[in-house]
């Protein structure tokens, strides 16, 4: 295929001709941008000025569709937004009726976002809500853990929470369903020593539920554990027709992993074991085997010898 030659001066005017048209084009596409269009943005809501002798409810969704008068860079880049720009609405006309309109708070809404956009109308321009009696109730907080210890480490006592109740309020409805409240998951990692921090509470999904105080703190007591063993007696439970059991052997051993701070106090006195007749009365069993009915919470079963026991019955 033949190529066409071009002398330096034709040369020359295909590259004027060339950096005219990018130039035409680069001025129109400014130019374009530069212009006023009226585009449509999700936006999601974000109540404020709450009623206060009042629970509410939405009667519709929290995101609303805004006309927004802006430049072509504006309407670009709104369509590139990956999560919409949130608006605050003011509750506090609540106070005397049922609905809120936006047009009466659209120069307040305005005046959050930039100065060369402008928001024409919402749609919907109305929100509804649902009033109920508010009433305000003290549950118990639930901590949510991911604890993860050092070897030979871990809990060596109760789990603190400062305060360990929370005050909730909101509609009678949602309230009464509401026994606890959980705390955002607290994950901690190789721990070694006691570790005092703060925790949030869970987020709140119930837009017309309160929750005071927003965040608790947590002591977690960490301490190193060692193994100990003690001799427990056994009791005999649910003897109603009492019988006269001798049990073989009348004590075992129970081997569990304790704090070294505690070794000393913890002894066979923090510990209950016991045997159920019923096993020889209604399943038969030759042996019963060995129950612990009571144990600290801040220590670690490691076994019980022996497991099952022997008996003799006089009637």
């Amino acid at each position: 295929m033949p190529f066409i030659k071009l002398t330096n001066i034709e040369r020359k005017r295909f590259l004027v001709f060339i950096a005219c048209l990018l130039l035409a084009i680069a001025g129109w596409l400014f130019q374009a941008l530069n212009n006023k269009y009226v585009y449509t943005a999700k936006t999601v809501l974000v109540y404020k000025n709450f009623p206060q002798k009042k629970a509410f409810h939405p009667l519709q969704s929290d995101t609303v569709d805004l006309q927004v008068e802006g430049t072509g860079w504006q309407l670009l880049f709104a369509r590139l937004r990956v999560n919409p720009q949130s608006i605050t609405i003011s509750l506090d006309k609540l106070n005397n009726r049922d609905y809120i309109l936006f047009s009466e708070q659209l120069y307040s809404v305005n005046k959050q976002l930039e100065t060369s956009q402008k928001i024409i109308s919402v749609r919907p321009d109305t929100l509804y809500f649902d009033f109920s009696k508010r009433t305000v109730k003290r549950v118990p907080v639930k901590l949510v853990s991911n604890f993860g210890f050092a070897p030979q480490y871990g809990v060596s006592d109760d789990i603190e929470i400062t305060p360990n109740y929370v005050t909730v309020s909101g509609p009678q409805q949602d309230i009464e369903q509401i026994n606890d409240w959980k705390t955002d998951t607290l994950s901690l990692q190789h721990i070694q020593n006691t570790t005092i921090t703060r925790v949030a509470m869970t987020q709140n999904k119930l837009k017309n539920v309160n929750i005071f105080p927003s965040s608790v703190e947590i002591k977690v007591p960490v301490d190193e554990f060692t193994e100990k063993t003690v001799e427990v007696p056994l009791k005999v439970i649910n003897n109603s027709d009492y019988y006269t059991i001798k049990l073989y052997p009348k004590k075992v051993k129970v081997t569990f992993l304790v704090a070294l701070s505690s070794y000393q106090q913890v002894n066979e006195d923090f510990i209950e074991a016991s045997v159920d007749i019923n096993e020889w009365k209604q399943l038969k069993h030759s042996r019963l085997s060995v129950k612990l009915t009571r144990f600290p919470d801040y220590c670690k079963l490691v076994k019980i010898v022996p497991g099952k026991v022997d008996f003799i019955i006089e009637k």
